[in-house]
């Protein structure tokens, strides 16, 4: 599985995000809904999951919040930022998600819109106390139930094609083209020429083919 960058930074990174948000709701009162919307919708949510590491280790938590809230254009707090020691279910569901955001490689608005971020806090009781895998095992489970179709078949509708004119134009059988949609064949496993050939007919990337979360 290809992560969405260097292991080195990722326990920075969970610790950022979890007293970003930790932050955000408990010291400044902004409800999860809103602070994760001002997140996902600024450009620092880009370099975190791409793994900007002036993001994700170059400034704390805190710091993340100020620059959150620039980006959204909302009054800079002039209260002093307070350090509870009990980790709250704010601080586990941002350290939680930037994991498996991490594991997946997914963006957190793929995330958001399979799994809103409240579905998620809902979660601190019993995953909290769990191993962050038996999460990341249950978020993948609830990510293939609200996104059943493959990115393929995705590809393929919004090309207007049936999958008897994809396998004429690419030359891969209609058979195959049915086990990678159905999922009973991991397209993630396939050669580099039958995705090229898709990629082309599809005028898409390799990358948008590739399923981040697989089949169990």
């Amino acid at each position: 599985m290809i992560h969405a960058y260097d292991k080195t930074y990722l326990s920075n990174a969970q610790k950022n995000l979890a007293r970003m948000l930790d932050y955000l709701t408990n010291s400044l009162h902004v409800s999860l809904e809103n602070a994760w919307h001002w997140f996902l919708t600024s450009k620092i949510s880009m370099r975190f999951e791409c793994g900007d590491c002036s993001v994700l280790s170059g400034m704390s938590g805190v710091e993340l919040a100020f620059a959150v809230l620039q980006e959204a254009g909302e009054p800079f707090p002039v209260s002093t930022p307070e350090y509870p020691f009990d980790r709250t279910p704010e601080y586990w569901t941002g350290w939680a998600l930037a994991y498996y955001q991490w594991n997946t490689g997914l963006r957190f608005s793929e995330i958001e819109h399979a799994i809103p971020i409240r579905t998620i806090w809902m979660m601190y009781d019993p995953y909290h106390e769990m191993d962050i895998r038996q999460f990341v095992d249950k978020l993948n489970e609830m990510y293939r139930n609200a996104k059943p179709e493959t990115n393929l078949k995705t590809l393929r509708t919004l090309a207007n094609l049936s999958q008897s004119e994809l396998a004429a134009q690419t030359g891969i059988s209609v058979r195959t083209l049915q086990q990678y949609e159905q999922r009973q064949k991991n397209i993630n496993h396939a050669q580099t020429e039958t995705l090229l050939r898709l990629s082309k007919v599809l005028d898409c990337t390799i990358e948008d083919l590739v399923e981040k979360v697989d089949a169990k």
